[in-house]
């Protein structure tokens, strides 16, 4: 899933999310049945007939995860899929797209330059060096919190201590 949600304008929602099934030939019963499902779980089946022109940024991305997510893959590379909405939407959005990453327990990898989005949506942060990129630290998160969202990881105690141990890794500060 990349930075920009890619929906094709002239198709539906429905259209768009089921184009991967299409493409890979994989378009049956009951893939079809599971994007449906996907679709009222999300919330986005009242609006599978309008185009992405008449979605939010938000709802666009959910509808770019649920095509994603269509192929049932069994790991997500997410790179900096955030980054092109609005600060508001975007906290909004990495909560949802946490959510449904756990409810259907995929497995993704996170490519981005937003250390506080790194923390509160991940279990590891791992910080590359310059290119050519090699893994300079893992850092383990755990919140040990109940229900534990990328919003309620923001308001511990926990967060700016990973956040400050995170950027002194990086080596960018004076």
């Amino acid at each position: 899933m990349l930075q920009k949600d890619s929906l094709l304008e002239w198709l539906t929602i429905y259209k768009n999310v089921l184009f991967g099934l299409e493409i890979r030939n994989l378009k049956n019963t009951e893939n079809v049945e599971y994007v449906n499902n996907l679709l009222k779980k999300y919330g986005l089946y009242d609006y599978k007939d309008k185009y992405p022109s008449q979605l939010s940024g938000g709802m666009r991305q959910r509808a770019a995860l649920i095509r994603t997510l269509a192929i049932k893959p069994k790991i997500l590379l997410l790179d900096e899929a955030f980054s092109a909405l609005d600060y508001q939407t975007r906290i909004i959005v990495t909560k949802d797209i946490y959510d449904i990453l756990r409810k259907e327990n995929i497995t993704a990898l996170i490519v981005t330059h937003d250390i506080p989005e790194a923390i509160s949506m991940s279990d590891r942060v791992i910080v590359l060096s310059n290119r050519p990129a090699t893994v300079k630290e893992i850092y383990k998160i755990d919140f040990k919190m109940e229900n534990r969202t990328p919003i309620n990881c923001r308001e511990s105690p926990k967060f700016s201590k990973y956040f400050d141990i995170i950027w002194k890794g990086l080596d960018v500060h004076e």
